[in-house]
């Protein structure tokens, strides 16, 4: 099995967690203000279909640039760099 880099994750233990350590849960969150984003080569000056990718290693967030803090996609870096090869070999009209 593969090892996962955790690195820019943060943690949430479950509100049903108690103090002597019953039913503990945690979750984990990416913290994106840690992510580098770029945007996407063919976004334009005019604001128009601008996708940013964030680099954090071993997953990949996207956002839409014109709209920073909404919602994040996030994908396995090995899965985004399939779909972004396939973009580029893809030559349908």
């Amino acid at each position: 099995m593969a090892s996962l880099n955790l690195n820019g994750t943060y943690w949430h233990r479950s509100s049903y967690s108690n103090q002597e350590g019953g039913n503990c849960v945690e979750a984990a969150g990416l913290d994106l203000a840690a992510a580098v984003w770029r945007t996407s080569s063919y976004s334009n000056q005019a604001g128009g279909d601008c996708v940013e990718v964030g680099d954090m290693g071993r997953v990949v967030p996207v956002r839409d640039s014109k709209n920073p803090h909404g919602p994040v996609l996030v994908f396995p870096a090995a899965s985004w760099a399939a779909f972004v090869s396939e973009l580029k070999t893809d030559h349908r009209p």
